[in-house]
Protein backbone atom coordinates (compact mmCIF):
# COMPACT_ATOMS: atom_id res chain seq x y z
CA UNK A 1 0.00 0.00 0.00
CA UNK A 2 1.23 3.34 -0.92
CA UNK A 3 1.26 6.61 0.93
CA UNK A 4 -1.64 7.96 -1.18
CA UNK A 5 -3.78 4.96 -0.42
CA UNK A 6 -3.13 5.25 3.34
CA UNK A 7 -3.94 8.97 3.22
CA UNK A 8 -7.17 8.20 1.35
CA UNK A 9 -8.07 5.50 3.91
CA UNK A 10 -7.47 7.93 6.80
CA UNK A 11 -9.55 10.59 5.05
CA UNK A 12 -12.39 8.10 4.50
CA UNK A 13 -12.34 7.00 8.15
CA UNK A 14 -12.29 10.66 9.31
CA UNK A 15 -15.21 11.42 7.00
CA UNK A 16 -17.16 8.41 8.34
CA UNK A 17 -16.56 9.54 11.96
CA UNK A 18 -17.56 13.10 11.10
CA UNK A 19 -20.73 11.85 9.37
CA UNK A 20 -21.48 9.70 12.44
CA UNK A 21 -21.22 12.72 14.72
CA UNK A 22 -23.40 14.86 12.42
CA UNK A 23 -26.18 12.29 12.04
CA UNK A 24 -27.60 12.80 15.55
CA UNK A 25 -27.94 16.64 15.32
CA UNK A 26 -29.43 16.29 11.83
CA UNK A 27 -32.02 13.80 13.11
CA UNK A 28 -32.89 16.15 15.98
CA UNK A 29 -33.12 19.05 13.54
CA UNK A 30 -35.47 17.00 11.34
CA UNK A 31 -37.70 16.26 14.36
CA UNK A 32 -37.71 19.97 15.21
CA UNK A 33 -38.81 20.82 11.67
CA UNK A 34 -41.58 18.20 11.92
CA UNK A 35 -42.80 19.75 15.17
CA UNK A 36 -42.72 23.23 13.63
CA UNK A 37 -44.72 21.96 10.65
CA UNK A 38 -47.31 20.37 12.99
CA UNK A 39 -47.55 23.59 15.02
CA UNK A 40 -48.06 25.70 11.90
CA UNK A 41 -50.70 23.25 10.65
CA UNK A 42 -52.55 23.32 14.00
CA UNK A 43 -52.39 27.12 14.12
CA UNK A 44 -53.80 27.30 10.59
CA UNK A 45 -56.54 24.81 11.47
CA UNK A 46 -57.56 26.88 14.48
CA UNK A 47 -57.11 30.28 12.84
CA UNK A 48 -59.52 29.71 9.95
CA UNK A 49 -62.56 28.94 12.14
CA UNK A 50 -61.69 31.88 14.38
CA UNK A 51 -61.56 34.16 11.33
CA UNK A 52 -64.90 32.78 10.13
CA UNK A 53 -66.44 33.46 13.53
CA UNK A 54 -64.97 36.97 13.49
CA UNK A 55 -66.52 37.65 10.09
CA UNK A 56 -69.87 36.34 11.33
CA UNK A 57 -69.65 38.54 14.42
CA UNK A 58 -68.85 41.63 12.36
CA UNK A 59 -71.81 40.89 10.06
CA UNK A 60 -74.17 40.55 13.03
CA UNK A 61 -72.86 43.81 14.53
CA UNK A 62 -73.43 45.55 11.18
CA UNK A 63 -77.02 44.25 11.10
CA UNK A 64 -77.59 45.51 14.64
CA UNK A 65 -76.12 48.91 13.79
CA UNK A 66 -78.40 49.13 10.75
CA UNK A 67 -81.38 48.44 13.04
CA UNK A 68 -80.16 51.11 15.48
CA UNK A 69 -79.80 53.58 12.61
CA UNK A 70 -83.37 52.89 11.50
CA UNK A 71 -84.66 53.30 15.06
CA UNK A 72 -82.75 56.55 15.62
CA UNK A 73 -83.91 58.01 12.31
CA UNK A 74 -87.51 57.10 13.19
CA UNK A 75 -87.10 58.73 16.62
CA UNK A 76 -85.65 61.84 14.98
CA UNK A 77 -88.55 62.03 12.54
CA UNK A 78 -91.01 61.59 15.41
CA UNK A 79 -89.34 64.37 17.40
CA UNK A 80 -89.47 66.68 14.37
CA UNK A 81 -93.15 65.88 13.84
CA UNK A 82 -93.98 66.51 17.50
CA UNK A 83 -92.13 69.83 17.35
CA UNK A 84 -93.98 70.88 14.21
CA UNK A 85 -97.30 69.83 15.74
CA UNK A 86 -96.55 71.80 18.90
CA UNK A 87 -95.74 74.88 16.85
CA UNK A 88 -98.94 74.42 14.88
CA UNK A 89 -101.09 74.12 18.02
CA UNK A 90 -99.25 77.05 19.57
CA UNK A 91 -99.90 79.31 16.62
CA UNK A 92 -103.40 77.99 15.98
CA UNK A 93 -104.70 78.00 19.56
CA UNK A 94 -102.24 80.23 21.42
CA UNK A 95 -102.96 83.55 19.76
CA UNK A 96 -106.75 83.30 19.98
CA UNK A 97 -106.55 82.23 23.63
CA UNK A 98 -104.34 85.23 24.42
CA UNK A 99 -106.74 87.56 22.59
CA UNK A 100 -109.75 86.14 24.45
CA UNK A 101 -107.93 86.47 27.77
CA UNK A 102 -107.04 90.10 27.04
CA UNK A 103 -110.66 90.85 26.03
CA UNK A 104 -111.96 89.25 29.24
CA UNK A 105 -109.44 91.22 31.33
CA UNK A 106 -110.38 94.47 29.56
CA UNK A 107 -114.10 93.79 30.10
CA UNK A 108 -113.48 92.97 33.76
CA UNK A 109 -111.44 96.12 34.30
CA UNK A 110 -114.06 98.22 32.50
CA UNK A 111 -116.87 96.68 34.54
CA UNK A 112 -114.95 97.37 37.75
CA UNK A 113 -114.32 100.97 36.73
CA UNK A 114 -118.07 101.50 36.21
CA UNK A 115 -118.97 99.71 39.43
CA UNK A 116 -116.35 101.41 41.62
CA UNK A 117 -115.11 104.61 39.95
CA UNK A 118 -112.87 105.64 42.88
CA UNK A 119 -111.05 102.26 43.03
CA UNK A 120 -110.56 102.25 39.28
CA UNK A 121 -108.85 105.67 39.37
CA UNK A 122 -106.45 104.47 42.08
CA UNK A 123 -105.59 101.29 40.16
CA UNK A 124 -105.04 103.30 36.98
CA UNK A 125 -102.87 105.79 38.84
CA UNK A 126 -100.91 102.98 40.49
CA UNK A 127 -100.45 101.18 37.17
CA UNK A 128 -99.27 104.42 35.51
CA UNK A 129 -96.87 105.15 38.38
CA UNK A 130 -95.46 101.63 38.21
CA UNK A 131 -95.04 101.96 34.46
CA UNK A 132 -93.25 105.30 34.86
CA UNK A 133 -90.85 103.87 37.53
CA UNK A 134 -90.08 100.83 35.38
CA UNK A 135 -89.05 102.93 32.39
Amino acid sequence: MGVGEIAGLIAAIAFAVLAGFLIYPLIRLGKLFDQIADTVKDAGDHALPALDEGVTTVQEVNKTLADVNRISSAASATANNVGALTNLYGSFLGKPVIKIASIVYAAKTTAQSFAHPKDAKETTTTATATKTKGE
